[in-house]
């Protein structure tokens, strides 16, 4: 075998490997962070490495939703060179904003209208493994497992924290019902049906997370809409009510942490330090409303809030935070109005050319996506989380691959 023999089979090779890397990366999200890392670093050298590396910066820079998510990284980068950051927080906040340069990176190994379902099958298997084994420790089909993220409160979580559990179900019950809805089988219908209502059970009745439960509505009423426009979103609504009245008379988590929120809110005093959970949170939003209004042009810098916001409450007595929980309020602080703009015009776009996607179930769980990250923004800082973060840029290089960009550069690199 002589040297270019070697070099060429090599290129394939790793080509190969990357691709179905990034393939299996929807697998691991639901599940470990160690995996995702390993199967990253594997992605990336073989989009190095592989094979037609001018056509996949070529279809990177083709692509308006690629372009989009490296204007915003390419703002937060910016934001490092200024501001008056605590030493290695700039380098510490880029770092967990990298996965929106990743998106560009991820896309080539979609290409492909196969590669695209296998990977979102793949994506579906990892939350069908999450919510099964949830559902096992309710039933006690399975014992209590110490490494499992299971805690007194919220025993039956899988994996991840609680809130992303449930942010991982809501979005899970979306994906089943639109695989169920575009199965090619009745066996397959009635599959994907049944885990997408065993995932709205997981989230109303065995995990608690108000993020969940409003993403979970708010997909409901998408979904019917995409379904059957306004008679879609009618039977949307009038199911929505149902369910919550239901819950709402059913002592579990649901109940639990809706009352809590209420009284939370009803104990808030604006004059004192908050004490409660939605008390932080009102807090943090109204604090860091403050810092945006200081500096609304430029921000203060990338990975300059927990300085701002320890010396805006220094001597206040008030909860120290390295995160407003809100991203769009943390963008905004660290990098002004062009940030903020880079931000929604990325959402925004991927919200338009979601109708140019050539599959029903690639248009629809496109939109649902962007309501998902505008709702989970609103309510956390999404984009800081690794799990979060990294679904919505795996997804997003997923979905909009399938732009109809340049099919000559897309079909070399499928080739």
């Amino acid at each position: 075998m002589t040297a270019r023999e070697l070099l060429q089979r090599t290129t394939i090779g790793a080509g190969i490997l990357g691709r179905w890397s990034t393939l299996a990366i929807g697998a691991s999200i639901p599940v470990s962070i160690a995996i995702d890392n390993l199967l990253l670093a594997t992605a990336l050298l073989g989009w190095l490495i592989g094979w037609s590396l001018r056509e996949k910066l070529l279809l990177a820079w083709s692509n308006p939703i690629y372009r989009a998510s490296l204007l915003l990284f390419a703002v937060l980068s910016l934001g490092t060179a200024y501001g008056q950051q605590a030493p290695g927080d700039a380098k510490l906040y880029l770092f967990k904003y990298l996965d929106l340069a990743l998106i560009p990176l991820l896309g080539w190994a979609f290409v492909g209208e196969h590669h695209r379902k296998y990977a979102l099958h793949t994506l579906a298997g990892g939350l069908a493994l999450v919510l099964l084994i949830s559902c096992a420790l309710k039933i006690g089909l399975l014992p209590p497992i110490s490494w499992l993220k299971g805690v007194e409160d919220s025993p039956f979580v899988v994996f991840k924290p609680r809130l992303t559990h449930n942010i991982l179900m809501a979005l899970a019950a979306f994906l089943f019902a639109w695989l169920s809805c575009t199965a090619g089988s009745r066996l397959g219908k009635l599959w994907w049906g049944a885990l997408g209502a065993l995932a709205v059970t997981n989230i109303a009745l065995m995990v608690e997370g108000a993020t969940g439960y409003i993403q979970l509505i708010a997909l409901i009423l998408l979904f019917g809409w995409q379904r059957a426009r306004m008679r879609g979103i009618g039977i949307a609504i009038a199911g929505s009510l149902i369910m919550i009245a239901l819950l709402g008379t059913i002592p579990g988590p649901f109940q639990n942490r809706v009352k809590e929120i209420f009284f939370d809110l009803k104990q808030a005093d604006t004059h004192q330090p908050a004490s409660t959970s939605a008390g932080y949170r009102m807090e943090f939003y109204r604090n860091t409303l403050t810092l945006i209004e200081k500096n609304p042009v430029f921000g203060t810098g990338t990975g300059s809030f927990p300085a701002a916001y320890a010396a805006l409450v220094e001597g206040t007595g008030k909860k120290l935070s390295r995160n407003p929980h809100n991203e769009f309020m943390l963008i905004a602080v660290q990098t002004g109005i062009f940030g903020l703009a880079a931000l929604l015009w990325l959402l925004w776009l991927q919200w338009r050319l979601a109708v140019q996607l050539p599959t029903q179930l690639e248009r629809s769980l496109a939109q649902g996506l962007v309501l998902t990250m505008c709702i989970i923004c609103m309510l956390n800082s999404a984009l800081l989380d690794h799990t979060e973060g990294l679904l919505y840029a795996w997804l997003t290089a997923l979905l909009y691959a399938g732009l109809k960009s340049d099919r000559l550069i897309a079909s070399k690199i499928t080739t």
